[in-house]
């Protein structure tokens, strides 16, 4: 694994006053003590961000841009002050190459219906990997059917390890974007997205990285990877839902047509013809989640006050502990076990059905993801229906996990 997930945890990781922090954490299910293991499907809140969301709407409630009204301009302030707060957290050269938008589904959309759609042609080449979400799946298939393009999948191996040098072998002159995920969300593994950018660039392809899962876990440096697209969302980093990230280099981005019309993304409109606002306006039409961006920016700042690498060794500590607690259960499997791998731990038990054990585990105050996680590709290559998975952020402790293994074996013991 990277040199941040390898090193020591330091020892000023207060995970007492990290777990202080979040409200929803401090409750009982069905009389339990909730145990939450479903990051990789959303995180929950700091107390920061949902006082920052409360403090939009109770005091600067307004729409952004062009009022010139005292609340108006203090939400506006505070909007495009976020944009710089997201700047700064991936290393974006200019703050004008932040564009908002829902979430990473529409920011891969948008890339695929502006960029590739308007440069892109019959029998240019696509090249996904086989571990994809469906958001990094669908929107090329749809391109694939409408305009012609070619789908070509890099394969992984049966560890769930990216295969770079397959990889290698799949680009050539025909090879014009590749869209892969930093971080399986079904595995947890850890693709090697800066190797992948260089060998795309030397053949002229464009890259998106899909940084949903990974944003939270690692370090990102937009300009050290040199990537041409980054996309995430704010639910995965401890940030409101229906809010979200796309990362795009400026020319890129000045050449590419609007995604959506409406307001906010124009100059003038007649009805002669339109001029297009500059970017990040132009792809942001209509009035945007103007809370949820402030609440993004104070989800950034909580993380990056906590430190990204010291976030990183704490839950590389916690999934090791959590694999070799999990192999001591009769029938469980792993699925996934890559050589580099984050916060994922997903798993099938012989003779009991995921669904069946995620009610059991609920009932016990253990909350997991169970069913194909938006992978249904990684669930046909590895054979299965649906796996259990449990996912891990810095507020999670060894405790939780000894009590997911204490759940899981009392409901084994009721199932068979």
């Amino acid at each position: 694994m990277n040199k941040a997930i390898n090193e020591t945890v330091t020892s000023d990781f207060d995970i007492t006053k990290v777990r202080s922090d979040f409200p929803a954490l401090d409750q009982e299910i069905y009389g339990h003590k909730l145990v939450y293991l479903d990051n990789g499907a959303s995180t929950q809140k700091p107390r920061q961000v949902i006082d920052k969301v409360k403090q939009y709407y109770e005091r600067d409630n307004s729409n952004v841009h062009r009022g010139i009204h005292t609340l108006s301009q203090r939400a506006t302030d505070q909007f495009e002050a976020a944009r710089v707060t997201v700047q700064k957290f991936i290393n974006a050269p200019s703050d004008s190459e932040i564009i908002f938008t829902s979430g990473t589904t529409e920011s891969i959309n948008l890339v695929a219906h502006s960029y590739v759609r308007a440069f892109l042609k019959a029998g240019d080449e696509v090249i996904i990997s086989a571990m994809e979400h469906h958001s990094n799946i669908v929107p090329w298939q749809l391109l694939e059917q409408q305009i012609g393009i070619k789908l070509v999948i890099a394969p992984i191996n049966h560890n769930g390890d990216f295969l770079f040098e397959e990889f290698k072998a799949l680009i050539g002159e025909k090879t014009k974007f590749v869209a892969i995920t930093q971080l399986s969300n079904a595995l947890g593994t850890i693709t090697p997205v800066k190797e992948i950018i260089q060998a795309a660039h030397a053949v002229g392809a464009k890259v998106l990285i899909d940084g949903a899962q990974a944003i939270a876990h690692t370090h990102v440096d937009v300009q050290a990877l040199d990537c041409d697209f980054y996309a995430f969302s704010g639910h995965k980093i401890f940030s409101p839902t229906g809010v979200g990230v796309l990362y795009g280099k400026r020319a890129l981005l000045d050449s590419m047509p609007p995604y959506k019309g409406g307001g906010e993304m124009i100059k003038v409109v007649s009805f002669s013809g339109t001029t297009f606002n500059e970017v990040p306006h132009k792809f942001e039409a209509g009035t945007p989640n103007i809370a949820g961006v402030i609440g993004m920016a104070a989800g950034l700042d909580y993380v990056s006050e906590l430190g990204i690498s010291k976030i990183a060794n704490y839950e590389h500590d916690l999934l090791e502990y959590g694999t070799q607690k999990l192999l001591t259960i009769e029938g469980l499997k792993i699925i996934g076990d890559a050589e580099h791998k984050a916060s994922i731990l997903s798993f099938q038990i012989d003779g009991v059905h995921a669904s069946d054990l995620g009610t059991l585990l609920d009932h016990q105050g253990i909350a997991i993801r169970v069913g194909h996680h938006c992978a249904m590709p990684v669930m046909e290559f590895f054979g299965v229906e649906a796996t259990a998975r449990a996912s891990l952020a810095f507020y999670n402790t060894k405790e939780d996990i000894d009590a997911l293994v204490s759940a899981i074996t009392k409901a084994v013991e009721m199932l068979k």
